[in-house]
């Protein structure tokens, strides 16, 4: 009996333990979420900067209160980060774009997110294999260069999510966050195809096969992703749990949409290209056919599990950057780490540079209209809002190069290193420049891009009713000739256009099916939208 109470003691304390960690780093979420809202005035100081400040501050803490053993509160996990933080981020973001803007210039973005990601891999691969052997750094193998390119190709989802407003820079902020996400979903497929190749024998045959995968990663991934968004607008649509509980319908959306993630985990697809275009199709079906309350619950929900996550990874990686583990390796050559980080962040700057200007020019050839065309100046911002790089490079790395984020190996400490200095310079300082340099580039851009904001029926806001949404903006911009003129300049364009015949077919095949803004059934206490029906 005493042995019986002494386990079961020892097992409290260790679950005590582990509790005070956990409620230090809550705190210091509360902590990042009041800290950026006091410096809410301050536009070049954004949220993720902050919880990087606020990380690198609280390992400066546990380090000297640690003796210099430890610098972070919570073990680094990648099933933390690509299942529990990673999902809700790309979800939202989906969920929220302006469909208009990113269909419109979908082309563009896979070409940006899709081929300029490989252009930008090859050229850091293979910059970073020459540099390497000048350097003396032996211990690093082909695979590893290779997988190199592809970490360091990753851009920041998250950052790019706060470079730019969508509602002030609709064309950037699709081009920019559109290709972020294609880029990052490009970056873990390209580095898993990576790790899964025999690099000892490469020739035609693998070659082609190593493309073939990768184009059915991309499509199967999207078509899993759009699927699923369907089943749940289905089922939402024929059962309508709204006329008993919202709260089974806001809970069955926010299943589905893990559910995708999660199905694309299990069948070793894309799970970053599966969740967010089971976002678009959830904010173009299933959000139009819940009850009223459950628009904005879901709305707001899905928008503060993503903030929250933003925050944590932020923090995080503030703290890790610290870990004295990760910098004992190579204390032996400081210079030699130094070098390494900046030849790496200089082959980003030329990876990133030598396909969005050449691709912008292509791009720019199959537009008929100078409102469509990227001129030098939008480039430029394209170029710059991209060069920050975050959490899923620093994942891909622990991933490659340690054991449980730790690594004795004098190469793959080094190359450790230098991504968390990247990570934290490219972050902190871009970061901090992109807003003061997207004024002086665009200045006169938030007046432009109110003229070509997209379909004001999305879930991005609730600035006024819901229901009256369309007839509030209607009234709002009446006397806005320039916008007014804008709209009739849309118009006028040939109607015979993918959009043109998608929207035929949504309003005649998908939307009586799965519903939608417009054709939600007359159901008793149903989420019938009046003003959009009488729009019908």
């Amino acid at each position: 009996m005493a042995d019986i109470l002494w386990k079961m003691g020892a097992m409290l304390s260790s679950d005590h333990s582990s509790v005070v960690p956990i409620n230090l780093f809550v705190a210091l979420l509360c902590a990042c979420i009041v800290i950026g809202h006091l410096l809410e005035e301050q536009r070049w100081m954004s949220e993720s900067i902050t919880a990087l400040a606020v990380g690198l501050c609280t390992g400066i803490v546990i380090l000297l209160t640690t003796g210099g053993k430890s610098s972070h509160l919570l073990v680094f996990s990648e099933d933390l980060f690509f299942i529990y933080l990673l999902p809700p981020i790309i979800f939202n973001a989906g969920f929220q774009v302006k469909k208009k803007q990113f269909f419109r210039n979908f082309m563009t973005i896979m070409l940006f997110g899709a081929v300029g990601t490989l252009i930008s891999t090859a050229i850091i691969s293979i910059g970073a294999a020459h540099f390497s052997k000048k350097m003396n750094i032996s211990s690093l193998r082909i695979g590893d260069y290779l997988a190199i390119g592809a970490i360091f190709s990753a851009t920041d989802s998250v950052c790019t999510l706060q470079v730019l407003n969508q509602d002030e820079t609709p064309l950037l902020y699709s081009l920019v966050f559109g290709e972020g996400v294609v880029n990052d979903a490009t970056s873990v497929v390209l580095f898993h195809a990576i790790q899964s190749i025999d690099l000892s024998h490469i020739n035609s045959s693998i070659a082609a096969e190593f493309l073939g995968n990768f184009l059915y990663l991309f499509i199967s991934s999207t078509i899993l992703g759009v699927l699923t968004g369907l089943l749940s607008a289905y089922i939402i649509k024929k059962l309508y749990f709204g006329r008993h509980s919202t709260d089974r319908e806001v809970a069955l959306m926010i299943l589905m949409a893990y559910l995708s993630y999660m199905l694309a985990e299990l069948f070793y697809l894309s799970a970053i290209l599966t969740v967010f275009f089971c976002g678009i199709v959830m904010s173009h079906y299933t959000w139009h056919n819940v009850t009223e309350s459950s628009r904005i619950t879901t709305k707001h929900a899905f928008a503060t599990w993503s903030f929250v996550a933003e925050i944590f990874i932020f923090l995080y990686v503030g703290m890790d950057a610290l870990d004295i583990e990760k910098w004992k390796v190579v204390s032996d050559s400081p210079g030699t780490s130094v070098m390494v980080s900046s030849i790496l962040l200089g082959l980003v700057l030329v990876g990133r540079a030598a396909f969005v200007f050449p691709l912008s020019f292509l791009s720019n050839l199959t537009k008929k209209f100078p409102y469509e065309k990227i001129d030098i100046k939008q480039q430029v911002t394209i170029w710059w809002a991209g060069l920050m790089r975050s959490a899923v490079s620093m994942a891909l790395a622990y991933n490659q190069f340690t054991r449980s984020g730790h690594t004795h190996l004098h190469g793959n400490a080094i190359m450790i290193t230098s991504t968390i200095t990247v990570v934290l310079f490219s972050t902190v300082v871009f970061g901090l420049m992109t807003k003061p340099l997207v004024r002086i580039l665009l200045p006169s851009q938030k007046h432009t891009a109110s003229m070509l904001s997209s379909e004001p029926s999305s879930p991005k806001s609730f600035a006024v009713p819901l229901l009256n949404r369309q007839d509030s903006e209607d009234n709002q911009t009446s006397h806005n000739v320039p916008r007014r003129t804008s709209l009739r300049m849309l118009l006028s364009t040939p109607s015979h256009t993918v959009h043109h015949y998608w929207r035929k077919f949504d309003n005649s095949f998908m939307r009586p099916v799965f519903g939608g803004r417009g054709f939600v059934p007359f159901v008793p206490c149903s989420p019938t939208d009046h003003s959009v029906h009488q729009w019908q």
